[in-house]
């Protein structure tokens, strides 16, 4: 007699969701065909640019974080999917109009369309209980929304990948006075840009890719930029970029930075990063809980231990993305599939507890603990193994690498560069806008 299909909740349409997707309905022998569920009304997540901010027409949050004139700071030759790779004639660095273009035809060419629910907006998660603390599934409740009206639907099923993304909940420093600022205040999220900052003082707080992108995006415009941040000088920004210390307070008119400099900006922008946040998830009930990182714990950053058909994808940061969700997919599937046996919970709890001690030993900070970095070759590694699936071709992380020495190099010209492929271990740089920083920019 065979055995039933799995019915799996894929929760968000984004890269990590259609990923997901696309795996579950390789694998027709064991699983049912997902069931994604999208709340806006288009595919792509984070990659879909609408000059809207705060709330659409209908009153539901804008998620996007995109800016108009934001191009990718990783080539596309290590963003793609391993199993779909971008058109080579495009730039290596592309424009976020052809990352959603790429994330349309994967979804298009894997047959994925016909399983998204437009518009469905998860509201509740709840496990099943089983027999001897086990989970027999998922409850799922959904609003459904279209042509003014809305109702309200719950199903069932086997397992559930929470595919949320988390660039959409700002996360605001304490900043003392931050407040009573009566100049123009706004996050990162909310940018689109540069030209209603036209001969303004500006002052961004956070070297992250987005204070770097929109201090390079402003300077042609805005009267002065200043970037607050507490890291070294960031080397190939434009020479009118001021580089200033970590914001110390704000008052009314004036922001003063740590080494008690002070400035009067009609603009204060936070780049400061984001959020996890997971409304329709009964956290305590899960054994989870928000943490200084994010979530946790999890088995392997994507696993609850004690509901172990609940997977997190993407929840890692400082990561090479695609290739990264690709792996965590593949390794959910293969833990669904029974091809690789999971310990008990209280030992995969355990090991999650003792990767965040180790974490903390070696001097890291516990809100960096998601922060993989130079780990996730490692981590994706291991995922591999133990899943049963081929690990990522070597020149992801060289051209990564490299990518990321040139970064350091010249924020300002990294994204010149043309990076060709030559197979799953060589690669060259076909065209440069100056040295490479590690030799010529190729590898056998």
């Amino acid at each position: 007699m065979a055995s039933k299909k799995l019915r799996v909740a894929v929760i968000g349409a984004g890269a990590a969701g259609l990923c997901a997707a696309r795996h579950i309905l390789a694998y027709s022998e064991t699983f049912l065909p997902p069931v994604v569920f999208e709340a806006s009304g288009q595919l792509g997540g984070t990659w879909v640019y609408t000059e809207q901010t705060g709330e659409d027409e209908e009153g539901q949050p804008i998620c996007s974080s995109m800016y108009r004139d934001l191009r990718t700071n990783l080539p596309k030759e290590v963003m793609a999917f391993p199993d779909f790779p971008f058109d080579p004639s495009l730039p290596s660095f592309v424009h976020h109009s052809a990352m959603l273009a790429y994330l349309e035809s994967y979804a298009e060419q894997s047959g994925i369309k016909d399983h998204i629910r437009f518009r469905w907006q998860v509201d509740d998660v709840q496990p099943v209980p089983g027999e001897q603390d086990t989970t027999s599934g998922w409850d799922i409740k959904a609003t459904v929304r279209g042509s003014g009206s809305t109702r309200h639907v719950s199903e069932h099923f086997d397992a559930v990948m929470v595919c949320t993304g988390h660039y959409t909940i700002p996360w605001i420093p304490p900043i003392p006075g931050l407040d009573s600022f009566q100049g123009r205040l706004l996050h990162s999220h909310s940018y689109r840009l540069p030209e209603p900052f036209a001969g303004l003082t500006v002052v961004l707080v956070g070297a992250g890719p987005s204070g770097v992108d929109l201090a390079l995006q402003l300077s042609p415009v805005a009267a002065r930029v200043v970037l607050s941040h507490q890291g070294p000088p960031v080397r190939g920004l434009p020479e009118d970029v001021l580089q200033a210390p970590l914001l110390l307070k704000v008052t009314k008119e004036t922001v003063v930075f740590g080494d008690g400099s002070a400035l009067q900006p009609d603009v204060l922008i936070l780049c400061t990063g984001y959020r996890y946040h997971f409304p329709f998830l009964p956290l305590a009930q899960l054994g989870l809980q928000e943490t200084d990182y994010g979530l946790g714990p999890l088995y392997r950053h994507l696993l609850a231990p004690r509901h172990p058909s609940l997977f997190f994808i993407g929840l890692c940061q400082k990561i090479c993305p695609f290739p990264h969700f690709h792996c965590q997919v593949l390794f959910a599937l293969a833990v669904l599939r029974g091809r690789c046996p999971l310990p008990p919970a209280a030992e995969m709890e355990a090991d999650a507890q003792g990767q965040l001690g180790r974490h903390l030993r070696e001097g890291g900070l516990a809100r960096h603990f998601l922060m993989l970095k130079a780990q996730q070759w490692s981590y994706a590694e291991e995922l591999a193994r133990v899943g049963g699936f081929p690990p990522l071709p070597p020149v992801v992380r060289e051209i990564y690498e490299a990518t990321s020495a040139r970064r350091l190099r010249n924020v300002g010209t990294y994204r010149d560069t043309k990076y060709r492929l030559l197979g799953p271990d060589a690669w060259e740089v076909e065209w440069d806008s100056g040295p490479d920083p590690e030799g010529d920019g190729s590898a056998e």
